[in-house]
C-alpha cells in the first residue's frame, strides 16, 4: 500500500535546478510493495557511482531528495578521498523500516538498481541491513556489502571503526606531538556498530570516555566493558555530551550536529567522527576553525567501510581492505597540513584535493578520447 506523504511543493523547473549538478536521478515507484525510492548519481568520472541505500519516514518527497541529493555528492568526493575508483551515489526508500520493509519491496528495488546497468552500486546504509539485500540481490548483481555466507565481505563497520582510530591517532600527532590514545579523553556521540567498537579500541589503549546513546542497554554494556579492558566511561545524558571538558568529540550518531547551537558549547581541541555530514552547513568548517578547534573532515574519517564494499566487487580481501584503511592516518595528517600551509579550512584543503583528483581523471578521460571509463559491469 503506498504511503501517504505530506504534499511537494517542489515544481518541475526547481526539481532540474535541484539535480543540476547530478548527472542523474531516477524516481522508483512500485505500488504492489509499496516502495518509493530515490536513486541519485552525482558523477562518474573516477568511475560507477558507489553509495549505501537509507531507509527512513522522510515526511515528504523534497526531503527525501535533499536528502539523497547531498549524499549522493558526498559520496563523489569519499571515493576521490579513499583512492578507489568509483563515483559518487546514493539512494533512498521512503518508509519506516522498523514496520515497512519486506522481501519484495527490496526486490523491487533491486530490479531498479539492475536497470540502471551497473552505473550504481549499493548496499546498507542507515535504516538498512546486510540481510535486506540478500534480497535485492535475487534481483541484480549491483549490490555490495552482502553477508559473508553470500560471497561479501561481512560487517563494514569494523574497517570503518579502524580508520576512525587511525584518524584519532593522526589527529593526537598533529596536535600534540604522538599519536598515542592513552590517557587522552573522547566524547563519543552515538554507540552504534561503529561508535560502540571505537569506544572499545579506545578503552584498550587506556583513554577515558564520555559516552551518550539513546539505548541505555548499549551504554551500560560499555561501562562494564571498561571495567574489564580498562580506561574510563562516564554516561552522560544527549544534550550534555556537546558541553564536557574533553580532548576530542567523536560524533558517531546523526549528521548536522555541529552547528549554531552546539558549537559554542564545545570544549575540546578537535571533532572527529564517523557519522555522515557532521557539518550543519560549509560556514561551521570557518566557525569551528575560528574557534581553535581543528576538524577531520567526516568523509576522510570513515571511509573505512567504503573502501571495504569497494573492494568487495573484486573480490573481498580483508587483509588488502585493512591495509589500505592505514592510509587514513597519512591522508588526514596531509590535509591537516595543507589546510595550514594554504591558511584555509580543513574541509576546504579536503575539498580540493578531491576536486583535483576528478579533474585529472577527467582530462585523461578526454585526452583518451573515452568519454566515462567502461567500468560498469565489474560483477561479470
Amino acid at each position: 500500500m503506498a504511503k501517504q506523504l505530506e504534499k511537494s511543493s517542489v515544481g518541475n523547473e526547481d526539481i532540474f535546478q535541484k539535480i543540476a549538478n547530478h548527472e542523474q536521478v531516477v524516481f522508483c515507484n512500485d505500488p504492489a510493495s509499496g516502495l518509493q525510492a530515490i536513486i541519485a548519481i552525482h558523477d562518474t568520472t573516477l568511475g560507477p557511482a558507489l553509495g549505501g541505500t537509507r531507509m527512513y519516514p522522510y515526511k515528504n518527497v523534497d526531503e527525501a531528495l535533499e536528502d539523497v541529493l547531498r549524499l549522493s555528492e558526498g559520496m563523489t568526493y569519499k571515493c576521490a578521498a579513499a583512492d578507489i575508483d568509483f563515483g559518487g551515489g546514493k539512494a533512498v526508500i521512503i518508509g519506516d523500516p522498523e514496520k515497512d520493509k519486506s522481501p519484495a519491496l527490496f526486490r523491487a528495488f533491486g530490479q531498479f538498481v539492475d536497470s540502471l546497468n551497473g552505473r550504481f552500486y549499493t548496499g546498507t546504509d542507515m535504516g538498512t541491513t546486510m540481510d535486506d539485500f540478500v534480497h535485492a540481490q535475487k534481483e541484480t548483481k549491483f549490490i555490495n556489502g552482502i553477508p559473508e555466507q553470500y560471497g561479501g565481505s561481512g560487517d563494514s563497520s569494523i574497517p570503518t571503526s579502524k580508520g576512525v582510530i587511525y584518524a584519532l591517532k593522526a589527529t593526537n600527532q598533529y596536535l600534540f606531538g604522538s599519536d598515542s590514545l592513552s590517557g587522552k579523553t573522547y566524547a563519543i556521540q552515538g554507540l552504534g556498530k561503529v561508535g560502540y567498537k571505537v569506544a572499545e579500541h579506545l578503552l584498550e589503549a587506556g583513554a577515558n570516555l564520555f559516552v551518550t546513546d539513546i539505548h541505555e542497554d548499549v551504554l551500560n554494556s560499555i561501562k562494564e566493558k571498561s571495567k574489564e579492558i580498562g580506561g574510563s566511561v562516564t554516561i552522560v545524558k544527549s544534550d550534555e555530551i556537546y558541553s564536557v571538558e574533553a580532548d576530542v568529540f567523536v560524533p558517531c550518531a546523526m549528521g548536522g550536529v555541529i552547528n549554531d547551537e552546539t558549537i559554542p558549547r564545545l570544549k575540546v581541541k578537535a571533532v572527529v567522527g564517523s557519522a555522515n555530514n557532521q557539518l550543519k552547513n560549509l560556514s561551521h568548517a570557518d566557525v569551528l576553525n575560528e574557534k581553535g578547534i581543528l576538524y577531520a573532515p567526516d568523509y576522510i574519517v570513515n571511509a573505512g567501510g567504503l573502501i571495504q564494499v569497494a573492494d568487495e566487487l573484486y573480490g573481498p580481501n580483508k587483509e588488502r581492505v585493512l591495509l589500505k584503511t592505514k592510509g587514513i592516518y597519512h591522508s588526514l595528517l596531509e590535509i591537516f597540513q595543507q589546510a595550514e600551509l594554504d591558511c584555509v579550512t580543513t574541509v576546504e584543503a579536503a575539498n580540493r584535493k578531491c576536486q583535483k583528483t576528478i579533474e585529472d581523471q577527467r582530462n585523461r578521460n578526454s585526452f583518451f578520447s573515452r568519454g566515462r571509463r567502461p567500468k560498469w559491469n565489474i560483477k561479470e
